[in-house]
């Protein structure tokens, strides 16, 4: 008896031995990020770009960008598994993976929980990213393992506006009923990697999904610690505390990080562009004269020299480089300071004026808004900064609080999308339809319109250059730069394909990566 006691004692203990090798050999990703807190992880709200990569790792769409990519051209099946179209391209019907599962515990994802979504995603009063969808005539679920989306007018992408990107991205219908606004916090998606734990004000801890359908992945948890202080935050890495890091997107911090060991630094697309949204009802951005001031003070090359040639490049238009659409040569005004001068005394400031506007402490806009702050001024134009935290900013903005709105984004590589989101009349904030038109701006209503409306590819290109040289003529928005991705990471992080672009705006954490 005595040595069957033993026996058991021994074998107890070389369980419980098992048991803690698993914890201490677990490999911890432990990724840095510049921002107070979590804004929201609900993927049809969020728009800031600390939020998009945590989503990026936590959510599929129907369909997907192939990881390090953000070519239309390389979508792929995700969710789905294959899908038909109808002759005349208004009905799509999707098929589903079968036994993709809901993380934590929410059950097996169906047909019911994609119509729920892309229903949500359309909904201007719950979602950021509803214009999107404003083409969609139905979402049917039609059974448990077929969706079927009719549309009242084909949109310029179907299939981008389904991928793992804003609105695309699947959440789980029980968790949403379920959790009401603690899915902010909590939210439930089908990807890789599940929330745990989330400590406000300094951490979010992500699960690995061992029942992820693409299999399994070899990272067990992801860290993501909110550190807004640039030198803390860069301490963290140097000290070993952190292996991935959101980068200052300036040249000299790229360098600097470069020169450090075992370190790569990753810059990549989209250029994420910055402009300047100028609200044309509000006093003294009212008259074009004082618009156009400010588009002639401000001086691009200047600001893309301020960042750095390896991280920054100049815009060309309203819209980012390389989109579908986008005009390379838009009439953008030159930086001309003398004219700047000339037509503020012709609109009555010669003494020069003053605007007080929203701005996040967000450090990479921050300081791209105290250059512009700098360029005003030299001209007489003194823009007084108030200064508040990223969630605020994004709140107050929506509001319509801000008569100018420096704004950086990126989105569907598509023009029409840019266009419908922050210059149609349809997008203006503070109506029932808002988006991000923070100019109010109309303009370009007929063109953005019509170019939806053509199935000729030549037409809708014409339109939406037509569409961009009004906008850029009548100063609804004055393009600062663009800004290329930032990030770095210790060598032996591998992220398991190669990192030219990612829309989440930061590198996909997948079941593919590995961390030595």
């Amino acid at each position: 008896m005595r040595h069957f006691a033993s026996m058991v004692a021994g074998l107890l203990g070389a369980v419980l031995l098992a048991a803690a090798l698993p914890a201490a050999a677990q490999k911890v990703l432990n990724v840095g990020m510049a921002a107070a807190d979590l804004g929201s992880l609900d993927p049809h709200r969020s728009a800031t770009t600390p939020d998009k990569a945590v989503i990026g790792w936590m959510f599929n769409g129907l369909v997907r960008f192939k990881p390090g990519t953000m070519n239309p051209d390389q979508i792929e099946p995700d969710l789905a598994t294959s899908w038909d179209t109808s002759a005349d391209g208004l009905t799509w019907t999707f098929h589903l993976r079968k036994g993709v599962q809901c993380n934590n515990g929410y059950g097996e994802l169906t047909a019911d929980d994609v119509a729920f979504s892309l229903k949500r995603a359309g909904d201007p009063k719950i979602s950021a990213f509803s214009s999107d969808y404003a083409d969609v005539a139905s979402v049917d679920a039609v059974d448990p393992a077929t969706v079927r989306i009719s549309f009242k007018r084909r949109p310029p992408s179907v299939l981008g506006i389904l991928t793992n990107y804003q609105g695309g991205n699947i959440v789980c219908k029980k968790a949403v009923e379920k959790l009401g606004d603690d899915f902010r916090t909590k939210s439930v998606g089908t990807g890789p990697f599940a929330i745990e734990e989330y400590t406000p004000n300094q951490s979010l801890t992500l699960v690995a999904n061992k029942n992820y359908f693409r299999g399994a992945p070899k990272i067990d948890r992801i860290v993501y610690r909110y550190i807004p202080s640039d030198a803390t935050r860069d301490l963290a890495y140097t000290s070993g505390e952190i292996d991935l890091i959101y980068g200052r997107q300036d040249q000299v911090w790229a360098e600097r990080m470069k020169a450090l060991p075992h370190t790569v630094v990753d810059v990549f697309g989209p250029g994420e562009l910055s402009d300047m949204n100028l609200n044309i009802t509000k006093k003294p951005l009212d008259d074009l004269r004082v618009r156009q001031a400010i588009a002639y003070a401000v001086n691009r090359d200047e600001l893309v020299k301020f960042k750095g040639a390896l991280t920054a490049r100049a815009p060309v238009s309203i819209i980012p480089h390389d989109y579908l659409g986008t005009d390379e040569n838009a009439p953008l005004y030159p930086y001309d300071p003398a004219k700047a001068k000339q037509l503020l005394t012709e609109a009555g400031y010669g003494n020069g004026v003053k605007i007080t506007l929203i701005q996040t402490q967000l450090p990479t806009m921050l300081n791209t808004m105290q250059v512009v702050q700098a360029q005003l001024r030299k001209v007489g134009i003194d823009l007084q900064l108030d200064v508040v935290d990223h969630p605020t900013f994004h709140a107050q903005i929506r509001k319509d609080l801000s008569p100018i709105v420096m704004y950086s984004a990126a989105r569907l590589p598509v023009a029409d999308v840019y266009l419908t989101q922050f210059f149609h009349s349809r997008s203006i904030v503070g109506t029932p339809t808002a988006v991000t038109n923070f100019s109010h701006c109309s303009v370009a209503d007929a063109d953005i319109d019509g170019a939806r409306a053509s199935t000729d590819p030549g037409k809708q290109k014409a339109l939406w250059k037509d569409a961009q040289d009004k906008l850029v003529k009548d100063v609804c928005a004055v393009p600062l730069y663009e800004q290329l991705q930032v990030w770095a990471h210790r060598d032996k992080l591998d992220f398991g394909y190669k990192l030219d672009a990612s829309l989440s705006l930061g590198p996909l954490i997948t079941e593919q990566s590995t961390l030595q």
